[in-house]
């Protein structure tokens, strides 16, 4: 993504360039992922969504190892899940963590919402209006 899919973007495409013109989100695995290489590059992203994340999300110590540098760089860090999904767990240590370390961080538990699609366009509906 940053060697290849970026470069090829900014060079056919007229985008802005830099990280607070750039946001990574998804769903599920998804969500796991964007959470994982966001926070991992925040030289890169400077919004990070995660809907329903899966529980390939690292732990939030491994996530975020230096606090002030995602205090600095990260304009966005917002979560969303159903509030009956099983992965509930994945979101909350990381609100919970971030809560704890004065990092700002959004979660929003959607009521009665589960592992589906309703939760997820909610959460981009949401998180794009957020953005940029």
């Amino acid at each position: 993504m940053i060697e290849d899919l970026i470069p090829f973007i900014e060079s056919t495409y007229k985008v802005q360039k830099g990280a607070k013109h750039r946001a990574i989100a998804g769903l599920s695995m998804g969500g796991g992922q964007s959470l994982n290489f966001g926070l991992g590059h925040l030289d890169t992203f400077a919004y990070v969504g995660g809907f329903s994340s899966a529980p390939n999300t690292k732990t939030p110590e491994v996530l975020i190892p230096n606090l002030k540098d995602t205090q600095k760089n990260n304009k966005l860090l917002w979560m969303v899940c159903g509030s009956k999904d099983g992965l509930m767990y994945n979101s909350t240590r990381l609100k919970a963590f971030c809560d704890e370390n004065d990092v700002p961080c959004t979660m929003i538990e959607y009521p009665d919402g589960v592992h589906d699609f309703v939760v997820w366009k909610y959460g981009l509906y949401n998180f794009a209006q957020l953005i940029f």
